[in-house]
């Protein structure tokens, strides 16, 4: 849906990267997990690993859902801002082209949500 502004409005964005000590905005959308009903918004470290991203920030974000504990996210199929991506374990999230604000979908062939409801 798009949006038409009233006005012209000029302001400084005060989510940029440069205010976030260097830390970065990430978010993550799970589809057919609807438990989150939105993607999530995580703030990482640019340097962290994928793989150190996966154990310590999304699996624990994740948790509480009963499909959590057979979600292989390393095995999954990932998308890096809409387009096809194959994130490697061992490099920092700023190797794989993971910037501020980069929007990953993460898609667990086999688990479709709650007893196969998409949530």
């Amino acid at each position: 849906m798009s949006v038409n502004a009233l006005y012209d409005y000029k302001f400084e964005p005060r989510d940029k990267v440069e205010n976030f000590h260097g830390m970065q905005l990430l978010y993550v959308y799970w589809p057919h997990h609807l438990m989150y009903c939105s993607p999530f918004a995580m703030l990482v470290q640019p340097d962290m690993t994928f793989g150190a991203f996966v154990d310590e920030v999304l699996k624990p974000a994740t948790a509480d859902h009963p499909d959590a504990p057979q979600a292989d996210f390393l095995a999954a199929e990932w998308q890096l801002n809409g387009e096809p991506f194959t994130p490697d374990a061992s490099a920092t999230l700023k190797d794989c082209g993971i910037d501020h604000k980069s929007m990953l979908t993460v898609t667990t062939k086999g688990l479709d949500g709650i007893a196969g409801s998409a949530s």
